[in-house]
This record gives C-alpha cells, structure tokens and sequence, in this order.
C-alpha cells in the first residue's frame, strides 16, 4: 500500500493508495479482533493507524470514484465512489465522513453498525451520499 500526506484543517493525513496485501489485510483482522477482546491487551497506535490504513484502502478498491471523502484522523483520508453519478473533481468532495480509528474499525469489523454510530454522534456525515451503511461492514472483517 502506498501513501502521501495532505492537510484537513489542522491536521496531517496519510491518503492511502488502493492496493492492500494479504499480510495487511491479516494485521488489520488482528487489530480488529483485540479491540473486541476485553481480555487481551488493547492495540497501540501504530496497530490503530495501519489498520485503518488497510480498512480505508480496501474501502477504496471496493469503491473507485471521488464523492464522499472519508476522513480518519490523524490516520488516513481517502476518497470513494459511493451513489456517484459522477467523479466530484475540484476542492472537498460535497460529501464528506469523519471519525476516528476505532469507530471506524468497529465498522469495518461489524460490531457496530453505521446506523447506531451516526445516533451515537461518533460519525460525522454531511452530503446526499455520506452514508457508509450500504459498505460496512467489510465482509474479510467478520
């Protein structure tokens, strides 16, 4: 997977290129599945970023197309083709997802679903087509 950093407001992120190896997708699993374990140690920070540089990118591969952005930060932001008619081309994609690294996660592992994050408020969506509900949970995650 490859990567470049950009700015969102104040923050540094890494935008994730789309390609994702097995061995990724496996690490991103374990991290996963730890922060479903109360019992076992809780993952660090780098476990956190490189998942969700994994969970972002294969949302990516699922989803080419630039209308809804998804941010994660300090971690990640990449754009995806969610309900587009289109390729959104000039500034912030009118669709915009922010959150951090574990609800995304939770998300992408299914142990909490997009519904009952935006009542919690642990989502931020804005647009027509930030709604992440018809892609997560991600099927290698459950």
């Amino acid at each position: 997977m490859t990567a470049h950093t950009t700015h969102i407001g104040d923050a540094s992120v890494l935008v994730v290129a789309k390609r994702v190896t097995d061995a990724e997708r496996k690490r991103a699993r374990a991290t996963i599945a730890a922060l479903e374990d109360d019992t076992g140690p809780a993952p660090n920070r780098d476990e956190l970023a490189s998942a969700v540089r994994t969970v972002c990118a294969m949302l990516a591969q699922n989803n080419p197309g630039g209308s809804v952005e998804l941010r994660v930060p300090p971690f990640a932001a990449v754009q995806l083709g969610i309900g587009e008619r289109g390729r959104h081309t000039r500034g912030t994609p009118p669709n915009v997802v922010q959150t951090d690294a574990i609800t995304l996660l939770r998300l992408a592992g299914g142990s909490l679903h997009w519904v009952d994050a935006r009542a919690e408020h642990v989502v931020q969506a804005s647009g027509i087509h930030a709604d992440l509900g018809s892609v997560l949970p991600l099927p290698e995650f459950r």
